[in-house]
């Protein structure tokens, strides 16, 4: 057993059931029918004091498909009793004190989106609405939660541990590239003042820790558990330590170096600086030593140091690889990061959760509804999802630009059968409005239900980032069996209509299966079937780690044919990323003249958001590939930066929308292609304006819209002019969102047969 420096032991524990603890002594006191917000309602439930309080960016609903929700009742479940703090004013610890002190911990999450994503737009906008937050109302939450909340839990009861968690906790669990201050920022466990960080959905680690907690072990001694981060002063004795702080590729002489200094430059301008007084071709090669056979449980690979990628493009790419292949629970090895004389050590992702295990926490007694404090004010996020059902977690797609693997893992965690259309038929009979239609039957995926690796041994050992990149990995099981037999007999349920999949498809997977498609084109597509080619063109394909569009031109084939047998009029819509890394201008002009091949029309477009973590939000900072080994030469990545250039490509997009034709006229003149400007059907774009447009072009800001003076910087709270209540709010964890509608010649005018509806 390694000791860490203050005496407290790393070795990681080996986890048991989550349901198996022996509960708590609270237990006593029963179920709540909703974890309590008040200090009435803990009275009502005879409690003198909450052993954790849960704080959240978002409004509390007791659903499943909310990750407090899920976390309150697991402990519960546990024994202990929760309290939920939703949305508080954080502009003084008042709000953090109204449950009192909580005997065990406070736990932080900024909701179920990020906190940046949700309140700002890619082109960094405010957001004129929030989908969790009652009536849709924008500005309840802080920039950057999870920090904001910490500090205040701190400020109300200092003696009491601060636990982060949820989606912002987990991207930013290693120094990295914010988006919004254009700035490498250090792990957020530090900013925080945590004591301890949870990755990924965290049943399994907040389990345990509450359990040890209330058996009096300090916060500062559960360093031994799977999926979370705390601050170390060293590497405990007893472990190796793998140097991936620099770039392992030769580096050029110095006329004065030491000859017993076994360092090198790690930076790429350090190295230029040394070339440049070197006319010689003489090399100097690192060596390292070898340790054979080395102890996976007892290693750890330390990352480049923050101040080093802060300032080092090209290391923080190097850092993202490294980070990246070290996400396989079964193979991974903690990660260490130096932060200013301080360590963040990161523990091995946690093992997946057990089909039992997963029914179990899908299975506990969640009221289904908002909290009764929020009267008949909507939640524009649960009225989405209130008739939906999760089968399962994970996706081992790899895209670059979504997080969706970096938090949920890339092993698909999988609900048992008997146990889906269990909750089906709760929802039939307890939640008010059902009128026997489910509207998603899915996941982060759609169709990666029971697909796994056909070898565990393989599995545990695999290092891929994608099973379905470049190709469909041999050892992945396609098999659509389970998910085809869940279909027919959830269908089968008395009271239930229809069940539709609105959950993103996988279709190049779902291509290896012809009797899926038949089946789901015939039982469960509601008129429109999203899926997400993403591009057209093999450039930013390529970095996005997405199929060639060949696959989905297959799948179309398979969706038309199986509809025309069904008797049905259905359509496809696809998604795609505007300026995506790796992205020229000729790459969106070749997507645009697709669209108008295919006749589509994009209604809503969104340029591609560097999210924290992501392989995608690498390239966008370094301009370097991730995706392969990176060094100073290794090779550049195209970045459309700049506000000019990521309208254009959202302009390319939208092409029939007369207000980007004099932005594309331009464009088109400066790539040489005026051929495409004219007023017949082979024309991208017509040589006339219409009366009154041209005006508004792709992203153009509501100050400059309304008149308001150029330059002046105004808020919310200081002149902003309100945005127009949306009828509609719709929410998604994921970088890009295009409405579609298959009509006819862009430049007649006419609206198309019809439109399709997607979430945005």
């Amino acid at each position: 057993m390694s000791i860490l420096p203050g005496g407290h032991s790393i070795k990681m524990q080996s986890p048991q059931p989550i349901f198996s603890y022996r509960k708590y002594w609270a237990r006593r006191f029963g179920t709540a029918p909703f974890l309590p917000m008040s200090r009435e309602e803990m009275d009502g439930l005879g409690w003198d004091s909450c052993d954790v309080i849960l704080v959240t960016g978002d409004a509390y609903v007791d659903h499943p498909s909310f990750g407090m929700a899920v976390i309150g009742r697991t402990l519960e479940a546990q024994g202990f009793r929760v309290g939920i703090i939703a949305q508080p004013d954080w502009r003084s610890c008042e709000a953090f004190t109204q449950l009192g002190r909580p005997n065990l911990f406070f736990g932080i999450t900024a909701g179920n989106m990020d906190s940046m994503v949700n309140r700002y737009t890619a082109d960094k906008r405010i957001r004129s609405n929030d989908a969790y937050t009652p009536g849709g109302e924008a500005g309840k939450r802080p920039d950057r939660s999870v920090i904001v909340y910490a500090q205040r839990c701190r400020e109300a009861f200092n003696d009491v541990p601060v636990i982060i968690g949820g989606i912002e906790a987990s991207l930013r669990r290693i120094a990295h590239y914010d988006y919004w201050s254009n700035r490498v920022r250090r792990s957020i466990l530090l900013d925080a003042k945590a004591d301890l960080l949870v990755y990924g959905n965290a049943e399994r680690q907040i389990v345990e820790i509450a359990h040890r907690l209330a058996k009096r072990e300090p916060v500062n001694a559960l360093t031994d558990i799977r999926g979370t981060a705390f601050v170390s002063h060293g590497t405990p004795d007893g472990w190796i330590e793998m140097d991936s702080s620099h770039i392992d590729t030769p580096g050029a002489v110095d006329q004065h170096i030491d000859p017993y200094d076994m360092t090198s430059p790690s930076s790429c301008e350090s190295s230029k600086t040394i070339n440049a007084g070197n006319n010689n071709d003489t090399k100097v090669i690192r060596f390292e030593r070898y340790i054979a056979r080395r102890d996976r449980s007892h290693t750890v690979v330390r990352l480049p140091a923050y101040e080093d990628v802060k300032h080092e493009a090209v290391l923080y790419a190097h850092a993202s690889r490294v980070m990246h292949l070290e996400t396989n629970p079964g193979n991974a090895r903690p990660l260490v990061q130096r932060h200013e004389g301080r360590d963040v050590w990161i523990n091995p992702p946690p093992l997946p959760l057990t089909t039992r295990e997963l029914d179990g926490v899908f299975e506990l007694p969640y009221a289904r509804l908002p909290h009764p404090s929020y009267g008949n004010l909507g939640i524009p996020a649960y009225e989405m999802i209130r008739f939906s059902v999760s089968i399962m977690r994970g996706c081992f797609g790899g895209c670059t630009f979504c997080s969706i693997t970096e938090h949920e893992g890339r092993i698909i965690q999988n609900r048992s059968e008997k146990s889906i259309l269990h909750e089906i038929g709760t929802i039939r009979d307890t939640v008010p409005g059902f009128t026997g239609i489910i509207s998603d039957l899915g996941g982060p995926t759609a169709n990666m239900y029971r697909i796994a690796c056909k070898s565990k041994e393989v599995e545990s050992a695999c290092r891929r980032l994608s099973c379905v990149y470049p190709a469909i990995c041999s050892n992945l099981n396609t098999d659509h069996s389970a998910l085809i037999h869940l279909y027919r007999n959830a269908r089968k349920l008395p009271g239930v209509k229809k069940i539709l999949i609105a959950s993103g498809l996988r279709y190049d997977l779902a291509i290896r299966s012809p009797d899926y498609v038949r089946e789901l084109v015939t039982h469960h597509v509601g008129g429109y079937l999203k899926i997400a080619p993403e591009h057209t063109q093999s450039g930013p394909l390529s970095k996005m780690m997405k199929p060639g569009i060949g696959a989905y031109d297959r799948f179309k084939e398979l969706f038309e044919k199986y509809s025309k047998e069904a008797g049905k009029e259905q359509y496809l819509v696809p998604y795609f990323i505007a300026a995506h890394p790796g992205t020229t201008d000729e790459d969106m002009l070749q997507l645009a003249l697709w669209l108008k091949r295919n006749g589509f029309r994009a209604d809503q477009v969104q340029t591609f958001l560097p999210s924290p973590m992501a392989t995608a939000t690498a390239m966008y900072h370094s301009h370097k590939n991730p995706l392969r080994k990176v060094s100073c030469s290794s090779e550049d990545v195209v970045i459309p930066k700049g506000l000019k250039i990521r309208r254009l490509h959202k302009a390319f997009l939208r092409y029939h929308d007369a207000n980007n034709w004099p932005l594309l006229r331009v464009a088109l003149k400066r790539m040489g292609r005026e051929d495409l400007i004219g007023n017949g059907k082979r024309h991208l774009i017509p040589t006339w304006q219409p009366e009154g447009t041209g005006r508004r072009s792709e992203g153009k800001r509501v100050s400059e819209q309304a008149g308001i003076k150029k330059g002046v910087f105004l808020t919310r709270h200081s002149g902003l002019p309100p945005s127009p209540q949306s009828g509609r709010v719709k929410a998604r964890s994921k970088s890009s969102a295009v409405k579609i509608r298959k009509g006819t010649n862009p430049e007649s005018g006419k609206a198309g047969r019809r439109s399709a509806s997607s979430s945005t």
